[in-house]
C-alpha cells in the first residue's frame, strides 16, 4: 500500500470521526442538557467534532501503515473496517438515557426565550425628548429583600419605605415625573416621563447644583455633603460637562442608578453583608399611546392586589394609588425633597476646621433625620390629570418637590380611581354588560374593548411583558417603524383588546 492510499484512508476516516464526534456531541446537549448559555453547547459540538476529525486522521494513518507493513489486503478491508467502526459507535449511541419529558420542554422553552435578546435602551427612550417608560427593578434572586423573611424570620418591610423616601427626593432634583410607582417585597414598578423641555430652562447654577446634591464627587463621610458655593460655581463654568448633565438629569437609567446604588449600600450595611442587593439591569417598556399608559399604570398599582398583599387599592401601601387616595382625605408626610441651596465657601471651611471626622458623620446623620415642611401624601408625583387644551407649556413646579405640574392621563382622579377599584376586583375577560356604565366611555374614547379591558390589566405581562413597547396596535406599529423595525413584539396579541 502507497502512502497515497494510506493518506486517503487516513483522509475518510477523519471524516468520519469529524462527523461522529458531532453526531455524538449534539447528542450529549439534547439528551443531557448540556448548558447552552452563551453559546456553551455550540462550542462543545465544535471541540468534540474537531477532536473526533483529528483523532480518526490519526488513528486512519497509523491503521493504514499497519495493514501495509502486515500486507493483508488495503483499501477495501480499510474502509470495510472504517464503516464497521461507524457502525459500532452509532449503535452505541442509540442507548440513549432515559429523558425527563417535562424537563427536555422546559430546557427548550427557556432555549427559545433566550433567542430575543432585549431591545435595545436607545429604542425604549431618548434623554433628549419627552417620553415615559415603564421601569422594573428586581431584588437579586427574587429575594424578599424588602419584605418578611420566612427563612430567618426578620422583616425588613422598613426597606420599602426607604425606597419611597429616595423616590420622592430624586424626583425633587432629576427632571423626570414619577407618574405611578408601587414597590413590592423583591422587586418595584416605576412608570416615569423624561422632561427634558424642564431642564432646558434651568440656569448653568441650577443644573450644578442639582447635580451636586446626588452625586457629590467626593467622601461625604468625612466632608460635609453639603454642596459649596465654590463647588456650584466651578462645576457651572464648566459649559461641556453642564451639557452633558443636562441629558443626565432626564435619562432614566442614571435616575435608576441614583436610586438603587444607595438603597443596596444601606441594605448591605444592616445586613452586614457584601454583594448585589439588584438582580441586574433594569427592565425598561417604552409607553407609546394613553391607551398604553392607563393600562399600564393600573397594572403598577393593582400589583400588591396580584400578589396577594393587600384586597383593595386603599389596603395597598407603598403604590401611588395608596398616596393619591390618602390625599384625597388630607393625609400628608414630611417631605423629603432635596434642598437646592448650596452653603457658603467660608462656612463650609470654618466647619470642617473645628470637626472632628466623628463630629461630621454626627452633622450628616442629623440632616438626614431632619425633616422637610408638610407636603400632601402624593404632593411628590405627577398630578393624574392632563389637560393640554388649557396649557400647552411644560408647567415647571415652582416649590421645588417635583420637576412640574402637568399632568398625564385625559380623566378626572376620582374616574380613574372608580376604574381602578372595579378592575381590581375582577379577573380575566368580563362581559360588558358588567362593566358600569359611568366607566365604558373612558374605555370607549381611548379604542380599548370594554369586554377586555380587565384581562388586559390582569394580564398586561401577556400581552407586553416581552415586548419593547405598550400601547395600541397602530401605535405600536409606528414605534416599530420610527425604529426601523417591521412590527413590536406583542403587536399582533394586543390588537385583540382593541375596538
Amino acid at each position: 500500500m502507497t502512502w497515497l492510499v494510506s493518506i486517503l484512508v487516513a483522509f475518510v476516516c477523519s471524516v468520519l470521526g469529524l462527523l461522529l464526534g458531532g453526531f455524538i456531541a449534539n447528542s450529549c446537549v439534547s439528551w443531557y442538557q448540556v448548558s447552552s448559555r452563551e453559546g456553551e453547547s455550540g462550542f462543545f459540538v465544535i471541540f468534540i467534532a474537531i477532536g473526533g476529525g483529528i483523532a480518526g486522521l490519526i488513528l486512519g494513518l497509523i491503521s493504514a501503515r499497519l495493514i501495509a507493513w502486515s500486507y493483508v489486503p488495503g483499501f477495501g478491508g480499510e474502509l470495510i473496517g472504517a464503516v464497521a467502526a461507524a457502525l459500532l459507535v452509532s449503535a452505541f449511541n442509540r442507548c440513549q438515557a432515559p429523558i425527563d419529558l417535562e424537563l427536555a420542554n422546559l430546557y427548550y422553552a427557556l432555549q427559545r426565550r433566550n433567542r430575543m435578546p432585549r431591545s435595545p435602551r436607545a429604542e425604549q427612550f431618548d434623554p433628549s425628548s419627552v417620553c415615559i417608560v415603564h421601569l422594573v427593578q428586581r431584588c437579586v434572586r427574587r429575594a424578599y429583600l424588602a419584605g418578611a423573611d420566612v427563612v430567618t424570620g426578620k422583616n425588613f418591610e422598613h426597606r420599602r419605605e426607604w425606597i419611597r423616601c429616595r423616590m420622592e427626593r430624586l424626583a425633587s432634583v432629576f427632571g423626570i415625573d414619577v407618574l405611578t410607582y408601587a414597590i413590592l417585597s423583591n422587586h418595584l414598578h416605576l412608570v416615569i416621563r423624561t422632561r427634558p423641555d424642564i431642564v432646558a430652562n434651568w440656569s448653568d447654577a441650577e443644573v450644578a447644583i442639582r447635580w451636586l446634591r446626588v452625586f457629590p464627587g467626593r467622601r461625604i463621610d468625612e466632608q460635609l455633603a453639603d454642596p459649596t458655593t465654590n463647588d456650584v460655581e466651578t462645576l457651572a463654568r464648566n459649559t461641556q460637562r453642564i451639557q452633558e448633565i443636562r441629558t443626565r438629569l432626564t435619562n432614566p437609567s442614571w435616575f435608576m442608578k441614583a436610586l438603587c446604588e444607595p438603597i443596596a449600600r444601606l441594605a448591605n450595611r444592616q445586613d452586614e453583608a457584601t454583594g448585589h442587593f439588584w438582580e441586574g439591569r433594569f427592565k425598561a417598556l417604552a409607553i407609546t399611546d394613553e391607551a398604553g399608559l392607563l393600562a399600564c399604570s393600573m397594572y403598577v398599582d393593582l400589583n400588591p392586589i396580584r400578589a396577594a398583599m393587600a384586597q383593595t387599592p386603599e389596603e395597598s401601601i407603598h403604590t401611588s394609588a395608596y398616596d393619591r387616595i390618602k390625599s384625597l382625605q388630607g393625609a400628608t408626610i414630611p417631605s423629603a425633597a432635596a434642598e437646592l441651596v448650596a452653603i457658603e465657601t467660608s462656612e463650609a471651611g470654618r466647619i470642617l476646621r473645628t470637626s472632628s471626622p466623628d463630629q461630621l458623620r454626627k452633622k450628616k446623620a442629623d440632616a438626614k433625620k431632619r425633616k422637610g415642611p408638610s407636603i400632601l401624601r402624593d404632593g411628590w408625583l405627577s398630578p393624574l390629570t392632563i389637560n393640554e387644551r388649557a396649557n400647552t407649556s411644560p408647567q415647571a413646579n415652582t416649590t421645588g418637590i417635583r420637576a412640574s405640574d402637568k399632568g398625564f392621563l385625559s380623566l378626572d382622579l376620582l374616574d380613574y380611581l372608580t376604574l381602578l377599584d372595579w378592575t381590581g376586583r375582577q379577573r380575566g375577560t368580563v362581559e360588558k354588560a358588567d362593566i358600569p356604565a359611568e366607566l365604558e366611555p373612558i374605555l370607549k374614547r381611548i379604542g380599548i374593548d370594554g369586554r377586555m379591558w380587565a384581562d388586559l390589566v390582569w394580564r398586561f405581562k401577556k400581552y407586553f411583558g416581552r415586548s419593547g413597547a405598550a400601547g395600541s396596535p397602530q401605535s405600536l406599529k409606528n414605534s416599530a417603524a420610527q425604529n426601523n423595525r417591521k412590527f413590536t413584539r406583542g403587536q399582533r396579541a394586543a390588537a385583540a383588546c382593541f375596538s
